[in-house]
This record gives structure tokens, sequence and C-alpha cells, in this order.
């Protein structure tokens, strides 16, 4: 009998350490707590801490209360210049409202997921469909972001949802027309690289036709200034020789020289004879030099 009571009254301090700990509700900081009696939402707790519930008749829910990343399916669409393009995204979002989150998606994050990518998607669409495919480029860098972003407007507020950004994180052509659009984009880069080449050749040869130019007028000058000085040194060279011959002597011994030069002038090709006739005035000149050396001297006669 004492065995059995011993026993019966383990059992239930088990129970009554099971209620006692069922009763108990951790709150953490990154998380909401759903109370649920007999499955309606009777509290929603958002503190971090430990709260109480009613125990078996009572049972509590999480759900996330940081924000999520959901990484949106691949998908086709059509720029305002029919070029399709492949946009691959995602979305960052948190749950706002937890009460309108249970009642409108059942507690469902995969329900949440599929109202995103519907709305994103829309917005999406409709975002590029107004763009061309230039301008989708060129605004990657932010603006079409924020455009899909306002598209969604106030359409997740109903869920409970906070949609904080739309990234893109590819946004390109689809495979089988990269090839083309790149083949055009080369053939207008080659267009632009021929263009700024003619553009340069021009320029280059109008560069070149001036410095020429230049040159031309500077030789010109040179050539002018090397005329004047070139007759001034004539100028000087015949006054010089003009007053050589002024003086009989300057004149005789110039003639002589001159004579000599011409003699010399005379004998080439290994040849040391020259045949002159008398009246010739280089025989002259030599004639009268021999006859000059060869005239005696007179004699001064001594006294003894």
């Amino acid at each position: 009998m004492k065995k059995a009571v011993k026993i019966l009254l383990i059992v239930l301090a088990v129970v009554i350490l099971i209620g006692a700990s069922s009763c108990f509700v951790i709150t953490r900081q990154n998380e909401y707590t759903i109370i649920r009696q007999f499955g309606k939402v009777v509290d929603i707790r958002d503190q971090a801490g430990i709260s109480f519930k009613l125990p078996i008749l009572q049972d509590q829910q999480t759900l996330p209360k940081t924000v999520l990343l959901y990484d949106l399916p691949v998908s086709d669409v059509i720029t305002k210049d029919k070029k399709t393009m492949v946009a691959d995204s995602f979305v960052l979002w948190r749950i706002e409202d937890p009460q309108k989150f249970i009642q409108t998606l059942n507690s469902s994050l995969s329900n949440a997921e599929s109202r995103l990518s519907t709305l994103v998607y829309n917005s999406m669409k409709n975002t590029i469909s107004g763009m061309n495919q230039t301008e989708v480029i060129s605004g990657r860098d932010g603006e079409l972001a924020a455009a899909i972003k306002a598209g969604v407007g106030s359409g997740l507020e109903q869920y409970g949802i906070q949609l904080i950004a739309v990234e893109t994180k590819r946004l390109d052509l689809p495979d089988d027309n990269k090839e083309a659009v790149y083949q055009r984009m080369i053939s207008e880069r080659n267009n632009i690289a021929a263009k700024f080449t003619a553009e340069g050749e021009s320029e280059a040869q109008m560069i070149r036709s001036e410095t020429d130019k230049e040159v031309e007028i500077k030789i010109s000058q040179a050539n002018a200034q090397a005329e004047i000085l070139q007759a001034e040194g004539e100028a000087e060279y015949m006054r010089i020789l003009s007053d050589a011959y002024a003086d009989p002597d300057k004149a005789e011994f110039y003639n002589f020289v001159r004579s000599l030069d011409a003699a010399k002038a005379s004998l080439t090709n290994g040849k040391n004879v020259l045949f002159l006739g008398l009246d010739s005035p280089l025989t002259q000149i030599f004639y009268e030099t021999g006859l000059a050396q060869a005239e005696p001297q007179p004699q001064t006669e001594m006294e003894p």
C-alpha cells in the first residue's frame, strides 16, 4: 500500500512539473509569440521575455520578427521596344502586422512568398514594359528597383507585410539573343571608332598642312635673307677687289697670283708640261719675269 502511494505521488509530481513548465512562454527578441486557445488567437506577444499561458487549454506559435529574404524566380520580361530580358531579383521583407498576417495568410511564410512573387513580378513587368532596353540597362543602378517597389505600392499591407527593398541580381538578355546583340554592339563601337579615326586623321592633315605652310614660309624668309647676305658679301668682295686693283703694285701681284692659279689648274691628269703661245697673257707674265731675273746686275768697281 505504501509503495503504491509512493508511486502515485511520484506520478503526480511529474504531472505537476510538466504542467508548470507548460505555463511558461519564452519570447525571443527576433520573433513574435502567438497564443492560441482552441485554435483562436487570443494574444500576440512581441516583447522579449518570459510570460505565462494556460496549460493544456492554450498553445503557442512563433513567427519571425526579423527582415526576411525571398529569392524571386527567374522570369522573362519584355521592354517597350519589344526586347526580351531575363530578370533575376530578390526582395527584403518583414512581418509588420502579425494579426493580419495570421488572418490572411494563415501564418504561412510560403503563402507570403507567393503573394510577394506575384505582386513584385507584376510591378516589374509593368515597369519594364514602359521602358526601352537601354533605359532598363542604365537604370540598374537603383532607379529600376525603386520604380518596381513603388509599383507594388500598398498591395502588401493587407497581408501585414512590409516590403523593404527590391534588388536585381541580374537583368540580362536571353542566351539566344546575346550573340546578336553583342555583334550589333561591336558594329556600333567600330562605327564610332571609325568616326573618331576619320576626325583625327582630318585634324592631323590640317595640322600637317599648317605646319608645312609655316615651314615653307620660314624657308622662303631664310632664303631671302641668305640672298640678301650673299649679295652684301659679293658687294663687299667687289669692293675689296676694286681697292686691290686701284693700287698698281697690288694689281700686278694679283695678276701674277691669278696667272699661277690658272697655270696650276691646267696641269691636271698627271701632266707637267704646259704649252703656251707667245701672245698668251701667261707667257707675257712668265717671259717678263724671266727677263727681269736674267738681266745682269750692274757691277760696282772696287778701288784697289
